[in-house]
């Protein structure tokens, strides 16, 4: 069986944000899947999907500051300027962290860890609501 649906998240703030709770809420057909996938992709080039820690926010912030460190706004050789200091930065962590996960399903609920989230990375100041594209595939209870 597949099963495709459209995902719309709240608007964030900069930063990592778990949003495992909101995907689930938006796929009540997941629970009809004994065993399964489920595929997300983010129809964004500067926000990104990954899987961390789901536990201690302090997970979150350190990635933030490690990327910002790393990925430094208004670094002088940036070409791609016009749409402000965060935007070429953006698309670079959105490249290096990915567009899309796969995650098993088993008995109707995502397979995560037992300390695993899923983060949306909002690369932006003012990214506004992401659309994720989310594709269930497997066999029905």
């Amino acid at each position: 069986m597949w099963h495709q649906a459209r995902i719309q998240l709240t608007p964030k703030a900069r930063g990592f944000h778990i949003v495992t709770d909101e995907i689930e809420r938006q796929l009540p057909e997941l629970s009809q899947f004994s065993v399964g996938i489920l595929h997300l992709f983010i129809q964004h080039t500067s926000a990104s999907l990954t899987i961390n820690e789901n536990a201690d926010p302090t997970v979150r912030e350190d990635i933030e500051k490690h990327l910002n460190k790393i990925i430094p706004e208004n670094a002088p050789y940036y070409v791609h300027t016009y749409e402000g200091d965060d935007d070429m930065p953006a698309h670079i962590k959105a490249s290096l962290l990915g567009n899309s996960l796969s995650i098993p399903i088993h008995d109707g609920k995502l397979a995560l860890g037992t300390w695993q989230g899923i983060y949306l990375g909002e690369h932006r100041n003012h990214g506004g609501a992401r659309q994720i594209i989310a594709t269930l595939n497997g066999v029905l209870h």
